[in-house]
């Protein structure tokens, strides 16, 4: 495991009773972490061309600014609904405690863009499947989906079912 994977920290019963918690914030906390965190993520999509990452709220933000620095294209936020003016689309979905939706802004994307997903963590796939959707809808090409952390107990590569390459800098 790489040396920054030691700092993401277990907060057991958060958000509810039953849930561990995966805390990124000690990664992100740290220059040097980060940093690595950030070159792992972007290291298996440099010789592809990707017009924008397609990150999501809210720690999906604080890796896709910077990936998308480090991969030299822009930065398309999916964000909680009434969170974005104009004209949006919006995507609902069910999470492992709950459901949620995401919206975009209409025409944030040319029709045939080639984008990237980025998420903090995979767990069971329904946040990353709904960017997925989102991404559909708004006519781009989603040549990938990456993620700082992805748990492989709750299986959410399996619903993902090989929709795109999907790479996780760090598997527990």
């Amino acid at each position: 495991m790489p040396d920054w994977s030691q700092k993401v920290r277990d907060v057991p019963d958060f958000p509810k009773p039953g849930i561990v918690f995966k805390d990124i914030m000690p990664v992100l906390a740290d220059a040097e972490a980060f940093t690595d965190a950030i070159v792992a993520m972007a290291r298996p999509w440099r010789d592809l061309p990707i017009d924008a990452i397609v990150c999501i709220e809210a720690r999906g933000f604080l890796l896709g600014a910077p990936l998308a620095r480090e991969l030299g294209c822009g930065l398309v936020p999916l964000r909680k609904p009434g969170k974005l003016p104009g004209a949006t689309l919006e995507q609902r979905y069910a999470l492992e405690y709950g459901t949620d939706a995401l919206e975009a802004q209409a025409g944030a994307l040319a029709p045939g863009a080639r984008v990237l997903l980025v998420d903090d963590v995979l767990a069971t796939g329904g946040t990353l499947l709904a960017a997925h959707a989102l991404a559909q809808r708004m006519e781009a090409h989603v040549v990938g989906a990456g993620v700082l952390l992805e748990l492989a107990f709750l299986d959410g590569r399996a619903r993902w079912n090989g929709i795109a390459p999907l790479h996780a800098a760090m598997v527990v």
